[in-house]
């Protein structure tokens, strides 16, 4: 797993979109790839909507996983910039506040492999066009809903019933509605259940058959 790979010669960087529910484990297949492809990692919930002009003691009751609370139009141009081999200025996001900070942006300059990552990934039609590979990270409600108790407890500080309360209001009827239904757009459905090891040996079968790299060579020195 530790092997590196690269690119088998295209020009313009192959763009892989990840999607699944929350929790199903897309982030952690995602990061994984981008770190053996050195790889280019645009995570969709940087562009979640400024909220700053709405009270802040209201602004964590929004639903966060309809596809309107992102800033689709931004995520299209920016990954079409991407695609195309230029560099962006992406927003920084401020996720205890829920708004973007003022002024503040980073210059994110595309690798031979970029990896859009999110719930909503594949989602947005005007995206599809735009990856070389689609990917759904597939995993049952009960387990998304378990690991994103033990992830919002330990990392952001609520409590296990505020986090079923959300799933049950948003997140559960969301990914019925608009999560579940974009698997059928992948080229590739890997088990958030299974291993990190065997997602990650899946999708990169999957681009060594379709041409878009090869494991590097150990040279004789090594």
């Amino acid at each position: 797993m530790s092997r590196q790979l690269h690119l088998a010669g295209t020009v313009r960087p192959t763009v892989l979109g990840i999607g699944g529910c929350s929790c199903s484990g897309k982030t952690t297949l995602a990061r994984e790839l981008a770190q053996q492809l050195d790889a280019t990692l645009f995570p969709l919930d940087l562009y979640y909507r400024d909220l700053s002009q709405f009270p802040l003691d209201t602004r964590h009751m929004r639903n966060f996983d309809h596809p309107d609370s992102l800033e689709s139009e931004l995520i299209v141009a920016h990954v079409e910039a991407l695609a195309s081999g230029h560099a962006i200025d992406r927003p920084v996001y401020d996720f205890a506040q829920h708004s973007r900070v003022p002024g503040a942006s980073d210059r994110i300059a595309p690798q031979p492999f970029v990896i859009v990552e999110g719930i909503l990934a594949l989602h947005y039609t005007e995206l599809l066009p735009l990856y070389t590979l689609t990917v759904y990270v597939d995993a049952p409600h009960d387990v998304c809903l378990t690991r994103r108790i033990h992830r919002d407890t330990r990392e952001r500080g609520r409590t296990e019933q505020s986090v079923r309360d959300q799933f049950d209001a948003t997140a559960r009827p969301m990914a019925d509605e608009f999560i579940v239904p974009s698997r059928d757009k992948a080229d590739l459905r890997v088990d958030g259940c299974q291993s990190l090891d065997w997602s990650v040996e899946q999708v990169r079968s999957t681009l060594l058959r379709r041409g878009l790299w090869r494991p590097q060579t150990p040279s004789k020195a090594d």
